[in-house]
């Protein structure tokens, strides 16, 4: 009979939280010298959301999404973005059976548990929004007939930099669809000379054996939910929120989603930090990730990495 540890009020097994330990450390050795990129990573995956990896090409955005699926044990699927890329091509399509005299429908790579949605933004805006039902209400709607997705449906988008050529920007409405946006940035020293000096990324991921399962990630989930926030902490939130709307240079502040998102995060990094409880450094360690992506700032205003720092620095905890 397995064991259950609680940790600070969350039930876990021994096995799943050792699992969920060897998980994490599978994904730090194939991707060298991020382990907050990979936490963060895990964090969407355990709170239900979805990643958006933004930086310059060749800094391991797809080596994180390769090894995050091959660790995790479920059905993946990888679509590369590009200019001519159609909506059919990521939702499926109905063609016609000229025996049956019917429209049979064909899948898209979306129906999958694990979507790699490589250099996003370098496919048009119509193409973007085809992934909005999908990542929104885990289903796709083609030719007026709703198909239901896989259980669990994780997107992991990467997308160069919008000052690249070649890009298109993701709409604000495909933006708040991500529950993290971050940013790999360079290797330090260290881990670079691994990583010139080691085995080929590619063969140690397809080397990898698969370390969680779809069952595990909701069992995980399940797990998330039992964290608890104080009244404190959500009152804390709730000021972030409000200050946000209110701030010098901010057009549009956070709205209530973008508040449940930031505290189901906040939940899911507790859990991977070993506790059952929501602290405040668990909100300011993810509100960049979290914010960042949703503010609109007035022009000349800076960054909305930038602008959500501010709006954390502004806000004490009392």
């Amino acid at each position: 009979m397995a064991h259950t540890v609680e940790t600070q009020g969350t039930m876990l097994t021994d096995a799943l939280r050792d699992a969920l330990a060897r998980a994490q450390q599978q994904v730090n050795s194939l991707v060298l010298g991020k382990p907050q990129e990979v936490r963060m990573a895990f964090v969407a995956l355990l709170a239900g959301g979805h990643v958006l990896i933004e930086d310059l090409p060749g800094l391991g955005k797809t080596t994180l999404a390769h090894a995050l699926a091959a660790t995790v044990g479920l059905s993946f699927q990888r679509v590369q973005f590009t200019s001519d890329l159609l909506p059919a091509d990521v939702l499926g399509v109905s063609v016609y059976d000229a025996t049956a005299r019917r429209f049979e429908f064909h899948p898209g790579p979306v129906f999958t548990q694990v979507l790699l949605a490589d250099e996003i933004n370098r496919a048009p805006p119509r193409t973007q929004s085809a992934l909005l039902e999908a990542m929104a209400e885990q289903q796709v709607t083609v030719d007026g007939i709703t198909h239901a997705l896989p259980d669990p449906f994780f997107v992991i988008a990467t997308q160069n930099p919008v000052d690249l050529s070649g890009t298109f920007p993701l709409p604000d409405s495909q933006l708040d669809r991500f529950l993290l946006r971050f940013s790999l940035g360079y290797p330090n020293a260290e881990s670079e000379r691994a990583l010139l000096t080691g085995a080929d990324r590619r063969e140690l991921i397809g080397q990898a054996l698969p370390v969680l399962g779809d069952g595990d990630v909701a069992a995980l989930r399940r797990a998330v939910e039992q964290v608890r926030a104080s009244e404190a902490l959500v009152a804390y939130v709730q000021a972030l929120l409000a200050r946000s709307r209110q701030h010098p240079g901010l057009r549009v502040g956070l709205s209530p989603r973008a508040g449940l998102a930031l505290l189901r995060a906040a939940r899911a990094y507790a859990l991977l930090l070993g506790r059952g409880h929501v602290l405040p450094e668990d909100v300011q360690a993810l509100f960049i990730a979290v914010a960042a992506h949703r503010l609109v700032a007035e022009a000349e205003a800076g960054s909305g990495a930038a602008l959500a720092k501010a709006v954390l620095h502004a806000v004490p905890v009392d």
